[in-house]
């Protein structure tokens, strides 16, 4: 039984993936970009990296036989899917933990919105058309954008506009590059989760919520000054910050993630292995509504690299998600099951 190596692209969360396959006692490698190099090479737990010009040289032979010779299982993250289309994800030939082909459900808003729903989650309404805007909507980019090109609309006039300059600024070809959803008012919560394939068991690793900018900062301005100063509002994600439910809504967020497991299954075979995150909003009720979901570890849970509250309960040592995720991979190569958790 050969010995297995973690990797990971230099970005995201990097180093909490690969500091957790270290603590898991497997050996690890970096993929990237030169201009990065500077900060990665200043962490011990790093064994070796693949230096490239751009993300997109992973696809190159060079790249791939250094991942094959070192027996690597590549872990996707945010920027793999935000530099990646899913035709070339699907086509990287080494083996990719959890399930790659639910990563082109992921990345397509309509694909997203019917496995949202589909698992019976309670979803924020999709808008067909700008012409179907009566109301406060969110406006998206297709895929992991972290936020970027984010835009609030609340008539045909104000997407238009503003869909124009997107244009210009070359973030779209044209508004079909554009998902309208309805704006949920509530607090929003990141849900992180991990289903193990081999257990047949779901855990809630923790919960965050994200600082965005400058949409976080426009609190901080009296209302008279909003009106009066042009603000373009921006969704970019800065940072992360932790949250703790209330106990009575942890039942919820159980069912929420053993029902979207489920659905994933039958949908996208073999379904949603690994880590994944719901994301959406508490409304006035207590209710979670569900905007979106991340089929892969997601940046939030960077902010638990000793583990989180609820990943407590569960260990009795400190458990990352990039941890657990190693140690997923330890127990599948001592059971000859890697291929039940890798595609």
């Amino acid at each position: 039984m050969a010995n297995r190596s973690i990797a990971a692209l230099g970005s995201h969360c990097a180093l909490q993936l690969l500091k957790g396959a270290k603590d898991e006692g497997l050996s690890t490698l970096l993929v990237c970009e030169k201009e990065r190099l500077n900060l990665y090479k200043r962490f011990r737990f790093i064994d070796d990296i693949f230096a490239v010009d751009n993300i997109s040289e992973i696809l190159s032979d060079k790249c791939i036989e250094r991942l094959q010779e070192t027996n690597s299982i590549l872990i996707p993250h945010g920027t793999l899917i935000a530099y990646m289309d899913s035709d070339q994800i699907e086509q990287i030939n080494v083996p990719i933990f959890g399930n790659k082909w639910i990563l082109r459900w992921e990345a397509d808003r309509k694909l997203k919105q019917k496995l949202m729903e589909r698992s019976n989650l309670l979803v924020s309404k999709a808008i067909e058309s700008k012409n179907d805007i009566h109301g406060l909507c969110i406006v998206k980019l297709h895929g992991a954008a972290g936020g970027r090109g984010y835009f609030t609309a609340w008539n045909r006039e104000s997407f238009e506009r503003q869909a124009i300059r997107l244009k210009e600024q070359k973030l779209i070809k044209g508004e079909q590059d554009l998902f309208i959803q309805e704006y949920v008012l509530g607090v929003p919560a990141f849900l992180h989760f991990f289903y193990s394939p081999i257990t047949n068991e779901i855990e809630l690793m923790g919960v965050d919520r994200r600082y965005e900018s400058n949409v976080d900062g426009l609190g901080r301005i009296p209302a008279r000054e909003q009106l009066c100063a042009d603000i373009e509002m921006s969704y970019n994600v800065v940072g992360n910050i932790p949250i703790v439910l209330r106990e009575s809504l942890l039942l919820r967020a159980y069912q929420m993630g053993e029902s979207f497991v489920d659905t994933s299954k039958n949908l996208v075979p073999p379904g949603m292995n690994g880590p994944f995150c719901l994301e959406g909003v508490y409304d006035k009720d207590g209710n979670f509504v569900t905007f979106e979901f991340s089929a892969r570890i997601v940046a939030g849970t960077n902010l638990y690299l000793s583990g989180s509250p609820y990943s407590d309960l569960v260990y009795p040592e400190p458990m990352s998600m990039g941890r657990r995720i190693a140690r997923e991979v330890k127990i599948a190569n001592e059971k000859n099951m890697i291929d039940k958790i890798t595609s």
